[in-house]
């Protein structure tokens, strides 16, 4: 009977950890309205014309024009992303992406969403890289920083 408890009391555990795991990652903290969709960025790069500020808030820059941030789930970085933004009017056109994994799992873009919602910008949007910026982006032929 004693061994029952243990092995029921460890499943209960397991369980809590389980979930306490999955609650970390948080759902999306971005609606639809704030994703932006590869091809109408692409083509605001494409032009030259009514360029938002662009951020890259992953391993690396692959989006023309972007300032690269480095991964926002290091705190240093995140300081660093805020310090940034802060000098900047809050209506300011933004845009922020990752794309090292899906989103569902992205590490990087919930912070730096986090940040900007904290901070009060009104006008930011999230590249919408639902898999990953070689198949959302790279493989689309959307324009890329070239390795010089």
């Amino acid at each position: 009977m004693k061994t029952k408890k243990i092995f029921l009391y460890f499943v209960f555990a397991f369980s809590a950890l389980a979930f306490q795991q999955c609650k970390a990652q948080q759902p999306e903290n971005w609606t639809k309205e704030e994703l932006i969709a590869p091809a109408a960025l692409a083509q605001k790069i494409e032009a030259n014309k009514d360029l938002p500020i662009i951020y890259c808030v992953g391993p690396g820059v692959v989006v023309p024009h972007s300032i690269d941030i480095g991964m926002t789930r290091d705190e240093q970085n995140l300081q660093k992303f805020k310090d940034a933004i802060d000098k900047l009017p809050r209506g300011t056109d933004i845009v922020i992406y990752c794309g090292c994994c899906p989103f569902a799992k992205c590490p990087n873009v919930r912070p730096a969403v986090a940040a900007l919602k904290e901070m009060k910008f009104t006008n930011f949007h999230l590249l919408d890289l639902p898999d990953n910026i070689k198949k959302d982006w790279i493989a689309k032929g959307y324009p890329q920083v070239s390795a010089e």
